[in-house]
């Protein structure tokens, strides 16, 4: 029985509705899968999606993610039953990219009346068995209203639909993971298991606030340089990982105008990529190849490395305020600040501490270059990493522009909008303090720059913290490097 948006939030779990896919109705690889041809569209344009069934005729059903009382999703539009067909094997090139480019389309998709947003395809066959294709409405702008992006290039890189990731080949070996990878496959598990674990709860909460919003990608940062004028802000998920030179040049300058950001996970800005073209557009590559010897831009601003490696070592503490610290994290999201404005109205303390909150992997503030100097630890948190022992620090600060930069400083935050979290213990107590504390912040973000009226109070120096994380998990810091400015 499906549960009614009347009744508790806490209560609406897998499963119980309509656009939710249970884990015995997941179909296999090749057994029902999809993927369209833009990673988002504007209201009013059409998408083609391909479509690989091997169970016959299927449905798409488009579900608008939100709160809509407590039931998660809306239903926008249905198909008509389309004809299914199995699509022949994907192909794999010799950098082991997998890409179903060779498979014909099933359908086109018509948006006309589709309100911007992030939605779940939901592909249903005749069977019963069912797959997700995420997709993005995005927005025509971003002026007056809170941008949340969808981080796809972190859910690619970990995509290993065909057997083969940025990160893994056959067999998880890691000698054979892909250089590269394509927007142009299916996700791997139910077709989404980025965006239901690290953004779409952050929409729904985002909707239940009832301020502006606006949506967009990884790829739009960089595609379309408009988007971003005017913004009162731009959030970031749980894990947005994997990022652009152009799209943190566009970023970093919307902040040093004013607009607020908001980093609601743990391990952002990490490593960097860049997009290549393929027949169905540009930006359909991802370039991921981990290693400076490997790329052919070796030498390049661009190359795929972390963002803290030399020779172009511009680290992410200067974004972001801190640098990727450890996983596998587990611990207690531990309060330093009580009287931090986003924790208005939580009752928390000193020393308060959430079960479960840090989770998955985590991030620290060290006092090195690139740290903002007016950083302020708002939680700092014990962590546990395997065996050894670390910190995971919550943290703000505020620009000459008067933008504000807050970052949970973990991943499991996302994850604990949706309620508790048995994997990382985390329970209601601590799911009610992440969704009110993400309310206040939808509201600071979108009232404007935080920092003229919440300017940060830098604290970084009275912690105790390690001067370097050259020993760290994280990696080691290159000196920084001026950002190259971007092309006019």
């Amino acid at each position: 029985m499906d549960v009614g948006p009347e009744q508790n939030e806490a209560a609406i779990g897998w499963g119980r509705q309509p656009w939710q896919i249970l884990d015995k109705q997941v179909a296999g690889p090749m057994e029902l899968a999809g993927y369209a041809d833009h990673v988002s569209v504007r209201s009013g344009q059409a998408f083609r999606l391909f479509v690989t069934s091997s169970v016959g005729a299927f449905t798409v059903h488009a579900y608008r993610v939100g709160w809509y009382g407590g039931a998660g999703a809306k239903l926008i539009w249905t198909s008509a039953s389309i004809p299914g067909k199995a699509q022949p094997q994907p192909l794999r090139t010799a950098d082991r990219m997998v890409s179903a480019i060779n498979w014909t389309p099933s359908l086109t998709v018509q948006t006309k009346g589709w309100p911007a947003g992030s939605y779940l395809l939901l592909l249903r066959g005749a069977n019963g068995k069912a797959k997700y294709v995420p997709f993005v409405v995005r927005s025509d702008s971003a002026r007056g209203a809170v941008l949340i992006v969808d981080a796809v290039n972190t859910e690619e890189a970990y995509n290993a639909w065909g057997g083969y990731s940025l990160y893994h080949g056959p067999h998880r070996l890691a000698t054979r993971r892909s250089l590269m990878v394509t927007f142009d496959r299916p996700y791997d598990f139910d077709g989404a298991r980025g965006v239901l674990n690290e953004y779409d709860p952050l929409v729904q909460v985002a909707e239940r606030s009832g301020v502006r919003l606006a949506y967009a990608t990884s790829v739009d940062l960089l595609a379309d340089p408009g988007l971003l004028t005017g913004a009162r802000a731009i959030v970031f998920g749980g894990h947005d990982e994997y990022w652009t030179l152009p799209a943190r040049a566009a970023v970093t300058r919307a902040r040093d105008a004013g607009t607020n950001l908001a980093f609601m996970g743990a391990n952002s800005v990490f490593w960097r990529v860049r997009y290549g073209a393929d027949p169905h557009g540009p930006n359909r590559v991802m370039f991921g190849y981990k290693d400076a010897a490997l790329d052919p831009h070796h030498n390049s601003p661009d190359t795929t490395v972390h963002w803290r490696a030399a020779p172009h070592s511009y680290p992410e503490n200067s974004l972001t305020g801190t640098l990727y610290e450890c996983a596998p994290a587990k611990g207690p999201y531990t309060v330093l600040d009580p009287n931090f404005f986003l924790f208005a109205g939580t009752g928390a303390g000193v020393g308060s501490a959430y079960q479960g909150l840090i989770g998955d992997e985590a991030d620290r503030a060290y006092p090195i270059a690139g740290t903002p100097a007016n950083l302020q630890v708002v939680a700092h948190s014990p962590t546990t990493c395997g065996v050894r022992h670390t910190v995971a620090d919550s943290t703000y600060y505020t620009t000459p522009s008067g933008a504000g930069v807050f970052g949970t400083g973990t991943i499991e935050w996302v994850r604990a909008l949706e309620g508790p979290d048995p994997q990382f213990d985390v329970n209601q107590p601590s799911v009610d303090f992440a969704r009110k504390v993400t309310l206040n912040l939808f509201t600071a973000l979108a009232a404007g720059p935080m920092g003229r009226t919440h300017p940060a109070v830098a604290n970084l120096a009275g912690l105790h913290n390690q001067a370097s994380t050259a020993t760290g998990t994280g990696g080691k810091v290159g000196v920084e490097a001026p950002m190259p400015k971007p092309e006019s």
